[in-house]
C-alpha cells in the first residue's frame, strides 16, 4: 500500500519537476514586460508603435479634443444671485424689508407670526418647481 503510494507521488511529481525545468530556461522570454506605455487618444490620433520588442502600447480614445468639456458637465444652470431674475431679487428684498408687518413670519413686531405657514407653503411650492426644472434638464 505504501509503496503504491510512494509510486502515485513520483508519476505525479514528475511533470511538476519537468515544467519547473522549462520554466528555469525561458525566465528571460517569459516574464512581464520591462515597459508599458498608456496612451490617451483625441480626435483622429493613431496609436504609436512600439519601440521594442520588450515595449507594449495601449491607447484608449478619449474624445474630440483635451480641451473640451464632457458633455455631463455641459450647459449646468447656475444657481448664483447673478443668473436669478430682477423679479426674484425684487421679493427677496420686499421680504426683509416687512420684517414686523403682517404676514411677514417675523418675531419682530405685532402680527408678525401671521405669515410663517403661508412662508413655508410658499417655500415648498418653489422646492417643487425647482425639483421639476433640475429632472427636466436631465438627460
Amino acid at each position: 500500500m505504501i509503496v503504491r503510494l510512494l509510486v502515485a507521488a513520483a508519476l505525479l511529481a514528475g511533470p511538476a519537476m519537468a515544467q519547473d525545468g522549462k520554466q528555469s530556461q525561458n525566465t528571460d522570454s517569459s516574464g512581464p514586460p520591462k515597459r508599458v506605455r498608456s496612451i490617451l487618444l483625441y480626435g483622429q490620433e493613431e496609436c504609436p508603435k512600439p519601440q521594442s520588442e520588450e515595449e507594449i502600447v495601449v491607447c484608449a480614445n478619449a474624445g474630440e479634443s483635451p480641451y473640451r468639456i464632457p458633455k455631463r458637465f455641459r450647459n449646468q444652470p447656475k444657481d448664483d444671485a447673478a443668473s436669478q431674475a430682477w423679479t426674484n431679487r425684487v421679493e427677496t428684498v420686499e421680504e426683509v424689508n416687512r420684517a414686523g408687518l403682517p404676514n411677514s413670519c417675523s418675531p419682530v413686531g405685532m402680527g408678525g407670526q401671521t405669515g410663517c405657514t403661508r412662508q413655508m407653503i410658499r417655500q415648498w411650492y418653489q422646492e417643487r418647481l425647482d425639483q421639476k426644472a433640475k429632472a427636466a434638464q436631465v438627460p
